[in-house]
C-alpha cells in the first residue's frame, strides 16, 4: 500500500521561501508521475508541479518562475520549492503520485501553507 506524507508547511509572509518534502512508501517504483497540487479554500483542486522519474517537470502557469521541484530527489522523496511567495499562494498543499500500471492515484494528507501580506 502506497503512503505519502508531507511535511514543511507553515505560516510565512509574502516574498518569503518554504520548502516542502513528501515522503512515499510503498510500491515507489511504478510511479509515472510524482508532484504537488494545492487547493485554496472554495476552489478546486490545482496541480501546481510535478515531475517523472526521467526527471521532465511541469509546472502551472501561476507558479512558473517560483516553484520548483529540487533535483534533490529520490525514488521516494521529493520537495517543492517555492520562493517569493504570494498570499494567493495560501492553500493546503497535497504530495501527489499516479502508479503507471493502475493509473491510480495517491495524496499525501496535505500540509497547510499561508501567506501573510
Amino acid at each position: 500500500q502506497v503512503q505519502l506524507v508531507e511535511s514543511g508547511g507553515g505560516l510565512v509572509q509574502a516574498g518569503e521561501s518554504l520548502r516542502l518534502s513528501c515522503a512515499a512508501s510503498g510500491n515507489v517504483f511504478s510511479f509515472s508521475i510524482m508532484g504537488w497540487a494545492r487547493q485554496a479554500p472554495g476552489q478546486q483542486p490545482q496541480l501546481v508541479a510535478t515531475i517523472t522519474p526521467g526527471g521532465s517537470t511541469n509546472y502551472a502557469d501561476s507558479q512558473k518562475g517560483r516553484f520548483t521541484i529540487p533535483s534533490d530527489r529520490t525514488s521516494n522523496t521529493w520537495a517543492l520549492q517555492m520562493n517569493s511567495l504570494k498570499p494567493e499562494d495560501t492553500a493546503v498543499y497535497y504530495c501527489y503520485a499516479k502508479d503507471a500500471y493502475s493509473q491510480k492515484d495517491y495524496w499525501g494528507q496535505g500540509a497547510q501553507v499561508t501567506v501573510s501580506s
